[in-house]
């Protein structure tokens, strides 16, 4: 038999030892983050006394996969729609965190004299507060529930979002790309291809798992969702980004799709696998020798973070609109960093652009500073008295009073909304007409190039066939976003009403319209200029014709709305799932409560004596004036029935009305239903042998005409007949003397049946 391979023998000593320390720090309440970091500085060539990982270029990339997953994971969890709903205030505390930590950060590496790179990079790992340790530093202290926590989480998930867009722009910064031209073309590559995927992907990938719902199970979701994740990440190595930006956009737009919660799922082992290597690869970096070594700078790096977000963190959150208070507890809680600092310390070496010291050294702030999170989070409140005590009130009342004067962010004026939108629709519609030009141009016209000569003479003209229906293919496909880049938003509420509001308002606003046809007419322009050589102004007149042929086509303008209705349905599928499944409340519940009436859900006991009745019977609405819009039964949901629809225990039934009615509705539910069995020892069943005497009142009837079920409440099982099994006894037989059956009923019943 064959030796076995060293990845193999690695794979089961990194588990085994990972299993061990994960279960000690369980034991001891203390995160499962750490214990892998531990496991992974025994099985280092650093730890002489114990068993050592052999190929560590396979663990790496096994940890490199694992990063990949983690990160998918994370975009799993992670909803655009949240961060937009969230307001101004995370993303001011955000930004405010980022960039403080990040010159603070690399302050203190230049005072130290280290490289610009490990300067820079260092910056951004002390940028990043841990998700996961914080999330479970709430659990544990109880404290997930309370405001202060979920603004934290908030910010925490934007700065996981910053995080990836950090690690795009460290990429190029490591790459040289350090002229501002170049960094300012980094973004914008960015942002195009982060709204490319976003749009092309929710559009395309839930249509996909629709048509395939059916037929797909678990197994198949999973290899699907995982065949994804990798496809994106190849994808995105190609353009230019690491394969875990990639892969976290593939996690974000399957988290709009309807089968979310069941890929995180499916996909958790295979995350919780490799995550364990990939933080198991950060304990082997871990060389005591550095430590020992680096113990100043690791002690100036821990307080550098302690007291930066304390003081710093709490200051970014009184800017976001926090109390004082609240701004503490906030700051106190981020002291500490974790995994996106080393996945950010990983890229550095994967680039070569940092120290072999500087990744250790992270390790071992975060193992410190990990520990030390839930005495930072308790210590907040005390802090705030202290600082109390110590500050003029005076001070106090006005610091809490400039934090919660903080503007809102949802209170805008309708041009800046209008214009928002605008200007979104505009820049959407705009790379998704530059991606599909770029498209036509890459591989359309090439391979008409090969098919067919390039020039042709029609009519003593020469003309390129090949870029002439590349052209006109391009402008057909681009169309329906030329219309809506141009044509939406000028029926919108806010448009009507500042057209109504004053005549000064109508020149700006057809301003916006020229503006957007401009750019519209410029994409036609781009695509004639670039396939054939006409006057500036042909081309600019033909440009001004076709789009005024696409604003006028009914086929276009069809086309346009059909694929806004498509995407704006798949971005809200999960919404739509989460209301049918009774997760979430209908979306005109809040037209409801403008008139003093709203949506309740109710539970229909087991022991419900409504169930089996029918609605009609029960007669709610004339009862209790309320009206029973759906009904939850398991997986499926019944809108709007009727009368003759029978409730089952467990049932759930939304009904609409006021606070009085469904108060008077719940406490009928609560007490219609049936007491508790107080003879529970009487409902044996038993078997009875039944003999049919020459006096039996039976003899000659059947079974429905004995009543032996509906009088006596008992049932026959069978007729023996001197064969080794009963015999069935038929429905139309009729009882004869000397027939023996078996009976089976409850005792009394049973006694009853006999004295007959």
């Amino acid at each position: 038999m064959g030796e076995l391979a060293p990845l193999i023998r690695d794979l089961a000593l990194i588990l085994i030892v990972a299993g061990m320390v994960t279960l000690l720090f369980k034991k001891l309440k203390q995160p499962l983050v750490l214990g892998y970091i531990v496991a992974g500085f025994l099985v280092s060539p650093h730890m002489p006394y114990t068993a050592s990982v052999v190929d560590m270029s396979n663990i790496h990339l096994w940890a490199d996969i694992g990063v990949m997953f983690l990160l998918f994971s994370l975009g799993l969890d992670f909803s655009f729609k949240k961060i937009l709903k969230m307001g101004a205030s995370p993303v001011i505390s955000t930004v405010t965190i980022i960039f403080s930590m990040a010159m603070l950060g690399m302050t203190v590496g230049h005072l130290f004299g280290w490289s610009r790179m490990d300067c820079i990079f260092l910056g951004g790992m002390l940028a990043m507060s841990s998700t996961t340790i914080i999330y479970k530093a709430f659990d544990d202290l109880g404290l997930r529930q309370q405001q202060f926590a979920s603004l934290v989480m908030s910010v925490l998930i934007l700065e996981d979002i910053l995080a990836i867009v950090m690690m795009v722009m460290l990429s190029a910064i490591a790459g040289g790309n350090m002229e501002g031209g170049q960094m300012l073309s980094s973004v914008l590559k960015i942002v195009f291809f982060l709204v490319l995927w976003l749009v092309v992907g929710i559009f395309a990938v839930p249509l996909l798992l629709k048509r395939v719902r059916k037929i797909i199970n678990g197994e198949v979701l999973l290899i699907v969702s995982l065949g994804m994740c990798c496809a994106m990440a190849v994808f995105s190595t190609k353009v230019g980004f690491s394969s875990a930006f990639g892969a976290f956009i593939m996690g974000s737009i399957l988290a709009e799709t309807i089968e979310a919660e069941r890929i995180e799922k499916l996909v958790e082992p295979v995350k919780n696998l490799f995550g364990a290597i990939f933080f198991v690869s950060v304990g082997m970096l871990v060389d005591p020798e550095i430590i020992a070594g680096y113990a100043l700078p690791i002690f100036v790096l821990v307080s550098t973070i302690l007291v930066g977000q304390s003081v710093l963190g709490s200051f970014a959150f009184m800017l976001g609109g926090e109390s004082l208070k609240s701004a503490m507890r906030c700051g106190f809680s981020m002291a500490q960093i974790g995994e996106f600092s080393f996945i950010i310390a990983s890229l550095g070496l994967a680039l070569g652009v940092i120290s072999d010291f500087l990744y250790p050294v992270v390790v071992a702030v975060s193992v410190i500073t990990t520990f030390l999170t839930p005495y930072m989070i308790r210590l907040a409140t005390p802090a705030y008295s202290s600082l109390e005590h110590k500050l003029p009130s005076r001070l106090i009342r006005t610091l809490n009073r400039l934090s919660m004067s903080h503007p809102n962010s949802t209170e805008k004026s309708k041009w800046k909304q209008l214009l928002v939108q605008m200007l979104v629709n505009t820049v959407v519609y705009s790379i998704l007409s530059a991606a599909v030009i770029a498209l036509m141009f890459m591989l359309f016209h090439p391979f008409m190039l090969r098919l067919m000569p390039e020039q042709t003479t029609v009519l003593g003209i020469s003309i390129s066939i090949p870029a002439l229906l590349t052209g006109v293919l391009s402008v057909l496909f681009i169309s329906p976003f030329l219309r809506a880049m141009v044509a939406k938003k000028n029926h919108s509420e806010e448009w009507k009403a500042l057209w109504k509001e004053s005549n000064r308002n109508h020149l700006p606003l057809l301003f916006t319209v020229l503006v957007r046809a401009v750019v519209a007419v410029a994409f036609v322009f781009y695509v004639c200029q670039h396939l054939a050589h006409f006057a500036p102004a042909i081309v600019i007149t033909l440009g001004v014709v076709v789009v005024g042929l696409i604003l006028l086509s009914r086929t276009v303008k069809h086309r346009s709305i059909l694929l806004e209705r498509l995407f704006v349905n798949n971005l809200r599928s999960r919404d739509i799932e989460a209301q049918v499944h009774g997760k979430r409340r209908p979306l005109y519940e809040g037209r409801l409560l403008d008139r003093d009436i709203h949506i309740a859900d109710f539970d229909i006991p087991q022991d419900s004596l409504w169930a089996g009745q029918t609605l009609m019977q029960l007669n709610l609405g004339r009862k209790y004036g309320v009206h029973v819009s759906s009904i939850l039964r398991g997986g499926n949901r019944l809108n709007i029935p009727d009368g003759n629809f029978q409730l089952f225990p467990t049932d759930r039934i939304q009904v609409i009305g006021s606070d009085t009615q469904l108060a008077v509705l719940r406490a009928a539910i609560e007490k219609e239903v049936r007491g508790e069995d107080t003879e529970l020892e009487k409902r044996e069943m038993k078997l009875r042998q039944l003999i049919i005497g020459s006096g039996s009142p039976f003899i000659g009837k059947t079974l429905e005409q004995s009543g032996l079920r509906s009088d006596y409440n008992c049932m026959v099982v069978g007729l023996e007949e001197g064969k080794e099994n009963l015999s069935p006894f038929k429905p139309a037989r009729r009882f004869a003397e000397g027939d023996i059956i078996w009976v089976v009923g409850e005792e009394d019943d049973l006694n009853r049946l006999l004295s007959n």
